[in-house]
């Protein structure tokens, strides 16, 4: 595996719960995930569920560590790869992040932030990104996912893993 896809997902949340709060974007309560894919779309990993509330950036590092812990615990080694990510990730601390742990970032840069953007950009390796975009529209497929009725995020979260899963099933 040569590059990985990030990108985060809000799901309104009908019957509230833990990691539950307004989305204006949205205009309801949603709840948020982030989600790696490998070159092919196949999910390997997400983070926890996040209040959404907040932007996908929010606590990034934290939710990053925790996934790269998970596809390490897989046997996949994170040195090296190539990260595609929105311009949503656009934070120089994540950015920092990922050279501390030898992640190459393909980050599209965001206008709004005022910082150095003197960052490498290849827009053929960006391209990729669209597997990720194809796995959400997989994942909104489950219509037990598209609205979220679980209270417990740790139910909902599992049912996305098991969705994963399918996902994976279907492309062997």
């Amino acid at each position: 595996m040569s590059n990985i896809q990030l990108d985060g997902t809000h799901t309104p949340a009908k019957r509230g719960g833990q990691g539950v709060d307004y989305q204006g974007r949205k205009k309801c309560k949603t709840s948020n995930l982030l989600i790696i894919t490998d070159s092919r779309g196949t999910p390997i990993t997400c983070s926890h569920v996040i209040a959404g509330n907040h932007n996908d950036a929010h606590e990034l590092c934290k939710h990053m560590q925790l996934m790269l812990k998970n596809i390490q615990a897989s046997g996949i080694e994170v040195k090296g790869l190539f990260l595609n990510a929105d311009a949503g990730f656009d934070s120089s601390a994540f950015r920092i992040y990922c050279q501390q742990n030898d992640i190459v970032c393909n980050i599209a840069s965001n206008a709004r932030n005022k910082c150095n953007n003197d960052y490498l950009f290849d827009d053929r390796l960006y391209r990729h990104r669209f597997v990720i975009e194809r796995t959400n529209a997989w994942l909104d497929g489950f219509k037990a996912l598209l609205v979220r009725f679980e209270t417990n995020p740790v139910h909902w979260r599992n049912l996305v893993l098991l969705s994963f899963l399918i996902i994976l099933l279907r492309q062997l």
